[in-house]
């Protein structure tokens, strides 16, 4: 093992998952672009070596207990441990014919956001502790949305995505109770409303803005928060 730091960014060949890997890169991280898309993960690893960054893909589908362990493997093979993972994958789930309506709501779209939003993050994260317990300083970071939070209530009804992103946090908030006497540190965090394909690319903050978050949170002190939830402005209500 070398001395340079190594960040795993799922879902990071594009969007916002892609600005947090190159802004990670640029403080100095080799990162790891997790990915189940093979020619989008090429793409993202080529541009990020295109400026002068080092990284390499990992093939990860957050939904594959097998894939999540496959990747583990191939970060053990390359870098040796993991200082970061960003859990950034996720999904907003179909929306046509009333499926995020709650009074209408399709229960095979709840179950498939769950999956990547949810259990996503606890297969990788749990494939991945092992490797992060090798780190000096190992930092877990979620991106959630404050879509999520009971009190701010906030974007359209949302009855699969918005209640996804609560249990989000709330497993962020478990992970950190179990790791409180260990150096490893969990945070949730929100990007902001992005322009990318997940909006329509019709929002006001650019995926760097939003990175921005994630990036603070992968980069904590030793004595940085604990299972907290946070945006630009500081500490998000639940």
């Amino acid at each position: 093992m070398n001395d340079t730091k190594t960040a795993l960014v799922t879902g990071a060949n594009k969007g916002i998952g892609f600005a947090i890997a190159h802004g990670l890169a640029a403080l100095g991280f080799t990162v790891a672009v997790g990915a189940r898309d093979d020619v989008r993960r090429a793409e993202a690893v080529e541009r990020l070596r295109a400026s002068g960054v080092d990284a390499f893909g990992v093939a990860l589908d957050v939904t594959s207990d097998d894939s999540a362990a496959a990747a583990a493997a191939t970060v053990a093979r390359t870098a040796g441990r993991l200082d970061v993972l960003v859990n950034n994958a996720g999904i907003a789930g179909r929306l046509d014919g009333g499926a995020q309506d709650p009074t209408t709501l399709d229960l095979d779209v709840v179950r498939t956001v769950l999956d990547t939003n949810v259990l996503g993050v606890v297969r990788v994260t749990n494939a991945m502790l092992p490797l992060l317990r090798r780190a000096d300083s190992p930092r877990v970071v979620n991106v959630s949305s404050n879509m999520g939070s009971l009190t701010l209530r906030t974007g359209p009804v949302m009855a699969a995505y918005a209640p996804s992103k609560s249990m989000l946090n709330s497993v962020t908030v478990q992970y950190a109770r179990r790791l409180a006497d260990t150096n490893v540190i969990v945070n949730a965090c929100c990007p902001g409303y992005v322009a990318t394909d997940f909006t329509g690319f019709n929002a006001p903050r650019t995926a760097e803005q939003g990175a921005a978050i994630a990036i603070r949170l992968a980069t904590l002190p030793d004595d940085g928060p604990r299972g907290g939830f946070f945006d630009d402005e500081g500490v998000v209500p639940w």
